[in-house]
């Protein structure tokens, strides 16, 4: 399997995680934005990353290629069997994606004008989410699933987005991130660019 992968990316880091998780072997092409690899555009007509590539079929977007990998590859199991569980997992997930997933590209961007009130929102965000970051070991599951496979990647992010927030305050967010980031796996999962962005 051949993913290719930005350096800095949100998404691509998901895949990337998420492929650390279960121990799978991905030859990884890191990829430069600015100037996109022409068998790149082949296999994916939005020219983005990540794009996974298996057995000459193309998937692109994160969460379509999380989803894949999860059943495709069973061990460890990221969503839960039952399946009340399991359509709870995936709201989250859309929730999350929607809410938070959605400020980065202005953030990222080159308004400073949105980057500042969508930096403001998702500092806000996560200050009102306190209580669910303590309920349980991980986001609303004592086992690991796939939302947490996604909100590790952006919450190692928040210092590189100038989120300051009150460790105090967010006790309990600050906790589920560093047990997060001790997961197995999660080191490995960083490009050199991510490791110097805490």
């Amino acid at each position: 399997m051949l993913l290719y992968s930005g350096d800095s990316c949100l998404f691509s880091h998901r895949v990337r995680f998420l492929a650390k998780i279960k121990k799978m072997t991905l030859n990884v092409v890191s990829v430069n934005l600015d100037d996109l690899p022409e068998d790149l555009l082949q296999l994916n007509p939005y020219g983005t990353v990540p794009t996974l590539l298996e057995r000459r079929i193309a998937l692109y977007d994160s969460r379509v290629i999380i989803d894949h990998l999860d059943e495709r590859y069973p061990h460890p199991p990221l969503m839960p069997v039952e399946p009340l569980k399991r359509a709870r997992m995936r709201l989250a997930l859309y929730r999350i994606e929607r809410d938070w997933y959605s400020l980065i590209e202005d953030i990222e961007g080159k308004s400073e004008r949105k980057s500042l009130r969508s930096r403001k929102s998702l500092a806000e965000s996560l200050q009102s989410s306190q209580q669910v970051f303590s309920i349980r070991k991980f986001f609303l599951s004592d086992d690991m699933t796939l939302v947490d496979v996604s909100l590790a990647p952006l919450l190692w992010r928040i210092e590189k987005y100038g989120i300051r927030l009150n460790r105090k305050e967010c006790e309990p967010m600050f906790r589920y991130m560093d047990r997060l980031f001790a997961i197995p796996g999660f080191t490995e999962s960083l490009t050199p660019s991510e490791q110097d962005m805490r």
